[in-house]
């Protein structure tokens, strides 16, 4: 989805992070087998790290300058695991850092002292540190270019099969979607409006807006093709448009579209579409 729908807060709900005065006004959140809005503050907490950890789009901001690299990943580990012996705690993520591609003799450097990419290598660390079974990572490349981006995407995808872990990817680049995904969950204006498999979705999108996601992203096999744009803009979220939020900028919005909001429904197996096209 496109910025400031709502792809980070999602990401920030799923670990009960939404910064007031935003709020969780209802829904379950449902992870191995327990709706996460029926736990405690303190059950909440030991949670984060050691089952569901989180990659953030700026690691600049997100590690403490203060801090040496070692030190980030053996709090971590200390944190969830007081009765661990220090020394061990420090074995350990000098294990983890070396598997991600760190020199050992980065260990003791500040995070000013690593470029982007060995900055990002790091906040995996601290998200495997525990061994974590979903990593959300919310535009973990934003910041790379494009050589240190595409190495970045190889060791998660490397990592993922390793690690045997889950990761929700949240980006804005269909390329990475492409990828680096399994199964794709298309947002607008804050609303799920697609949810399938990666082929299925590259190969026939439904929604309107998915359709036109993927017309504007420029090929370069097609020689003097003019690019395709979407007309229009998003809305305003704090007083969206009745109806389907896309019906303003959709080509193919007819008498339903502006008065009534086309719920999230499955129409074959696996394949889920918000649109009064797809008989919602």
């Amino acid at each position: 989805g496109e910025s400031g729908c709502g792809k980070s807060t999602l990401g920030m709900a799923l670990l009960r992070l939404v910064r007031h005065p935003g709020r969780i006004a209802g829904g379950e959140i449902w992870f191995d087998g327990k709706n996460l809005l029926d736990l405690d503050d303190e059950e909440m907490r030991l949670l984060r790290g050691a089952h569901i950890s989180m990659i953030f789009q700026d690691p600049m901001t997100s590690l403490n300058p203060l801090q040496r690299i070692s030190d980030h990943v053996v709090e971590t580990i200390l944190t969830h695991k007081p009765e661990m012996d220090e020394e061990k705690a420090r074995q350990q993520a000098a294990e983890l850092i070396d598997r991600l591609g760190i020199m050992a003799e980065r260990l003791d450097d500040y995070p000013h002292q690593l470029s982007g990419g060995m900055r990002q290598r790091v906040m995996i660390g601290l998200a495997l540190a525990l061994r974590a079974d979903l990593i959300i990572a919310d535009e973990p490349t934003t910041s790379l270019d494009v050589i240190v981006e595409a190495q970045f995407l190889d060791l998660l995808k490397e990592l993922q099969r390793d690690f045997g872990l889950t990761i929700l990817l949240i980006t804005h680049n269909i390329g990475v979607v492409a990828q680096l995904s399994d199964r794709v969950a298309v947002m607008y204006a804050a609303k799920l409006v697609e949810l399938a498999d990666v082929e299925d979705l590259f190969g026939a999108p439904l929604h309107p807006y998915t359709q036109a996601l993927l017309a504007s992203v420029p090929n370069i096999r097609l020689v003097g093709d003019t690019l395709k744009i979407m007309r229009g803009s998003p809305p305003d979220l704090i007083q969206p448009p009745p109806g389907c939020r896309f019906h303003p900028r959709c080509s193919h919005a007819f008498e339903p579209c502006p008065f009534e909001e086309p719920p999230l429904t499955e129409v074959r197996p696996g394949r889920w579409v918000a649109c009064w096209l797809h008989g919602t």
